[in-house]
């Protein structure tokens, strides 16, 4: 049924268990697990881009080296398993853009994924990038909480 699955990862514990769910379900089906960690960038204004730029650059670096780390804990778990798992990081300051567009170019039947259920003002404020794959997705999303 789901043979290839998509699992976001912010190195959170539930992100964790989202993934040790997608490499249980794909060693099932025999099928593979796509690990995806998206990187912000640096965060600066157009008036700032020239005077921040070596800050900048360490910023997004650090931020690349710790989405890689996130994919890599998926790929030992799934290695672990014996399940075929491709590691991909991209850098957005729209995770849901990045997933749902993840999704579509790996053929992925599934995504997994965590959410961690932020309420009131904050969802309103911050938003909720889980809402936003579950309304946009073309494929099942299995929610983790």
């Amino acid at each position: 049924m789901f043979k290839t699955i998509l699992v976001p990862t912010d190195g959170s514990p539930l992100s964790e268990k989202a993934a040790s769910a997608a490499v249980d379900v794909a060693k099932l089906n025999n099928g593979c697990v796509i690990a995806l960690s998206v990187a912000e960038p640096y965060p600066f204004t157009p008036l700032s881009a020239n005077t921040f730029s070596d800050e900048r650059s360490l910023y997004e670096e650090k931020a690349r080296d710790v989405a890689r780390q996130h994919v890599q804990k998926v790929k030992a778990a799934a290695q672990m398993l014996g399940v075929p798992c491709e590691v991909v990081l991209t850098q957005s300051f729209s995770p849901s853009y990045e997933i749902l567009a993840a999704a579509e170019r790996c053929a992925c039947d599934a995504i997994f994924m965590a959410t961690h259920g932020r309420k009131g003002l904050s969802r309103i404020f911050i938003g909720s990038e889980t809402q936003k794959v579950l309304a946009d997705s073309p494929v099942p999303v299995m929610v983790f909480r």
